[in-house]
């Protein structure tokens, strides 16, 4: 003999959105991290003009030097490392969440980009990066001549 259970549907769906109200939960509030926690990814923004692709990468207490930035074909790279300034061993910690270590992004452009004419640029924590597209795949304006 089986016993059979009555299927509650609301029961099965509060438990996933349970689920998304935790996936929500990691994803905003916590640092995106990889392997054991020594490497993570800085937020990146990324929007394209007519003429460039913008790469905004937030990075705090780094300095320029400590970053690097590659370009290989439309695949753009940004690594560096962040130093912890001082660690306090007689306290306990009640929440830690700044990362330190080393960091490295990876994103694939949306397009044939210039790079040896890219610029960068670095103010209050995010590193502003300039590619201008590469001339065949920027739009052309045609005139039209009138007779």
């Amino acid at each position: 003999m089986s016993n059979l259970i009555r299927w509650e549907p609301a029961r099965e769906m509060m438990t996933l959105r349970d689920a998304m109200d935790r996936l929500f939960d990691d994803a905003f509030t916590r640092p995106l991290r990889l392997y054991d926690g020594n490497l993570s990814m800085p937020a990146v923004d990324m929007y394209q003009t007519d003429n460039e692709v913008v790469v905004k990468a937030a990075i705090p207490g780094v300095k320029a030097d400590e970053v690097q930035i590659n370009v290989t074909g439309e695949v753009l790279t940004i690594k560096g490392e962040t130093k912890e300034k001082e660690e306090v061993k007689e306290k306990a910690y009640h929440i830690r969440e700044q990362r330190w270590g080393m960091f490295e992004r990876t994103i694939a452009l949306p397009t044939d980009v210039v790079a040896d004419k890219a610029k960068a640029e670095f103010e209050n924590g995010i590193l502003t990066i300039t590619l201008p597209k590469a001339e065949e795949v920027r739009p052309k304006t045609i005139s039209i001549k009138t007779k």
